[in-house]
């Protein structure tokens, strides 16, 4: 046998051993508990959807799906532990539009999303509320971009932090409605809703379940939605379409992903979990009550969507300085 067969004979062994092993680690998984990491504080809103899913997939898998919060630098802290946590089904992230974004907004990662991940499947996607102080002069989105006109960083606008969905939504408002408002980023959601309770800041681009209640005890008002239609939960706050800004559209959305290099077969028993959980009535009517759009879709479709929002986020942080 020539050596270039031999060669080739090798290789083809090698990548047949490679087949084998994923097959039999996928028939035997999962055999002890899974963890699934995610980039946020307990309590949070994002980490209320993944214990309502990881509950779930629990029952439907066998095993403990256990979470684990890895907060901090606007979420990549835990996405680096998952992208270098060993490809064997054994940990699962979190992550969610906040990345696709901080792949151009941050200089030096320690991660790649495209090349260190294997999408499991979308999650959900959540719209954004748009909220002031109760007491706050503006009534309408024309008075908040009629302010913000008058004098460069007259408003004040609070977020969860730079990089997140709430900072996001109102850097894309600035953008559309060509107005400069100064940024005051606070460590967490709950102490920038806080601050417009308090009147410390004047405006909030809220994630929904979170804000609900604030909203409807009058401690806040909601001046409009980020979604393209009506939200249940607030049938009389319009969309900020329908209230002059005709382009406008933010939702955050929220994916489950492993490390880059996990068995195909793997893969899909997860996807399939997964899928079953979003759709379990139960699991649905939680995350709708939430403030969430359960999706559950296939890798491949996921896949596809996170290098369209990957390329969404270059041109979104294009005139963005870097965070310090």
């Amino acid at each position: 046998m020539s050596p270039y067969r031999r060669a080739a004979l090798r290789i083809g062994l090698t990548a047949f051993a490679l087949i084998w092993a994923g097959l039999a680690a996928a028939q035997k998984y999962p055999d002890h508990p899974i963890r699934y990491v995610v980039t946020d504080q307990p309590g949070s809103n994002i980490d209320a959807l993944a214990r309502t899913v990881s509950e779930k997939l629990s029952t439907l898998l066998g095993q403990q799906v256990v979470v684990d919060n890895r907060a901090g630098a606007g979420g990549n802290i835990g996405a680096d532990i998952g992208a270098h946590s060993p490809p064997d089904g054994y940990t699962i992230v979190q992550l969610a539009s906040t990345h696709a974004v901080n792949a151009s907004l941050y200089k030096n990662l320690p991660y790649n999303m495209l090349r260190d991940f294997t999408p499991i499947s979308q999650l959900a996607y959540g719209p954004s509320v748009v909220v002031v102080p109760a007491n706050s002069p503006f009534k309408t989105i024309a008075d908040l971009i009629k302010a913000a006109k008058e004098k460069a960083g007259n408003v004040q606008y609070a977020s969860a932090g730079t990089g997140t969905c709430t900072f996001l939504a109102a850097e894309l408002f600035k953008q559309q409605a060509g107005v400069d408002m100064m940024h005051i980023p606070y460590k967490g959601g709950g102490p920038a809703i806080t601050s417009i309770i308090a009147g410390e800041t004047q405006v909030y681009f809220a994630p929904l379940a979170p804000s609900l209640p604030q909203i409807r005890q009058g401690r806040m008002r909601a001046l409009a939605v980020t979604s393209d239609k009506p939200l249940p939960q607030l049938p009389d706050v319009p969309t900020l379409k329908s209230a002059g800004m005709p382009q406008y559209g933010f939702s955050c959305w929220y994916g489950m992903l492993a490390p880059a290099g996990t068995p195909k077969p793997i893969i899909a028993t997860l996807n399939k979990a997964v899928v079953a959980a979003l759709n379990d009535a139960v699991v649905k009517k939680r995350l709708i009550e939430m403030g969430f759009v359960p999706v559950g879709d296939q890798p491949e479709e996921f896949g596809t969507y996170i290098r369209s929002e990957i390329e969404a986020g270059k041109e979104l942080t294009r005139s963005l300085p870097p965070p310090q």
